[in-house]
């Protein structure tokens, strides 16, 4: 019988959080694009997902190049496979792009300025010798051309050459200690020489079908609000796909799985006795438009004090979330602390979410 409880542990399956990936780059593929606007929250999202990875092993994929973060979607950093960025940005761009025009003329953005900025950055990324560059350096270049980056005008310029296949963000690098960390930026073609290729109605229908097999069960609203794809493109991609998913009923919406995970069903649903300590911003509660179902209405707010749109670190047991933890201390006094919901964790809960907690502080140690 399909309840909260089981969709929740059914996504916990989707996503590989119960039987895990063999490497960084496999999990990253199989979920598509993972939530990154969080450097240090997206490297334990892939952690969780690859059991015995460190941190170490995320950067060394982000810095070969075997995954990549950049604004697939909804301009938020999402972490996904270097193959894909391009074909997902043709689909999605056009959208966000439309919707930034009225920013971009409060900021005195004009296609000229884009096209500027274009050839400066690459003329300064050709004089560093395929090095990358910061940020900040790029912003340099532009101030010295006559190209104001205040004020977020640089911001949304970067933005613009990544939305259009121009940059990409590549290895990591290390400026004030870990709190500097942040990426390089460099051309795209030179990074990312695997493309494939897909039109807009194909790309829609595969990425329907491999979201709903990496977050299923799902609903067609879910998929809409994580794409930003409009409703009716939506539907006709279902309608090409649908023989591939298996639907699901629960209070008159329609959910729809994978057949693999459909199958679960059939033989008990895994998970029940599972307790994770997910980070901020993880696909498993993010990766939805509505997060009900694993996640009480009454308690969004313990998640996100305030309604802010910072996600804290949530504690999910059997599919749902119980709780939020934090970190405590720093360097060699780090630490980890459970603040569960009303009612508390149990003692076999609270075991758990130890092991839970040395695993996180082992896997970032390496970091």
């Amino acid at each position: 019988m399909l309840a909260p409880r089981t969709i929740g542990r059914l996504r916990l399956a989707s996503q590989g959080l119960l039987t895990g990936f063999g490497s960084v780059p496999e999990a990253v593929r199989w979920m598509t694009a993972m939530q990154a606007q969080d450097l240090g929250s997206a490297l334990w999202a892939v952690g969780q997902r690859v059991p015995g990875s460190t941190a170490a092993d995320v950067r060394q994929a982000l810095d070969a190049g075997t995954i990549v973060r950049s604004w697939p979607m909804r301009g938020t950093l999402h972490l996904l496979a270097p193959e894909d960025l391009r074909w997902i940005l043709g689909i999605t761009s056009p959208r966000l792009m439309r919707a930034v025009e009225g920013r971009h003329r409060e900021l005195g953005i004009t296609p000229d300025d884009i096209s500027h900025c274009r050839d400066l950055a690459l003329k300064t990324l050709h004089d560093l010798g395929g090095q990358g560059a910061s940020r900040e350096q790029l912003f340099t270049a532009f101030e010295d051309a006559g190209q104001p980056a205040r004020a977020q005008r640089g911001i949304h310029i970067l933005g613009s050459l990544c939305q259009e296949a121009t940059l990409v963000q590549g290895p990591v690098v290390v400026s004030n200690g870990k709190a500097g960390l942040q990426q390089l930026f460099v051309p795209f073609d030179q990074w990312i020489t695997g493309s494939r290729e897909r039109d807009r109605e194909e790309g829609i229908a595969e990425l329907l079908v491999r979201y709903v097999g990496s977050h299923g069960p799902a609903t067609i609203r879910d998929f809409a609000w994580w794409t930003q794809i409009p409703l009716t493109e939506v539907r006709r991609a279902l309608e090409a796909v649908q023989d591939q998913l298996v639907e699901l009923a629960f209070d008159g919406i329609s959910y729809w799985v994978s057949k693999d995970s459909a199958e679960l069903l059939d033989g008990g649903v895994p998970g029940s006795r599972s307790l994770l300590a997910l980070p901020g911003f993880d696909e498993f509660l993010l990766g939805y438009q509505d997060r009900s179902m694993v996640l009480a209405p009454e308690a969004a707010g313990l998640v996100v004090p305030g309604g802010n749109g910072v996600f804290k670190r949530i504690i999910v047991a059997g599919g749902e979330v119980v709780g939020t933890w934090a970190r405590t201390g720093a360097g060699k006094s780090l630490g980890v602390v459970a603040e569960p919901f009303e009612g508390g964790l149990g003692p076999a809960a609270q075991r758990s979410f130890q092991v839970q907690g040395r695993a996180y502080l082992k896997f970032m140690a390496s970091w």
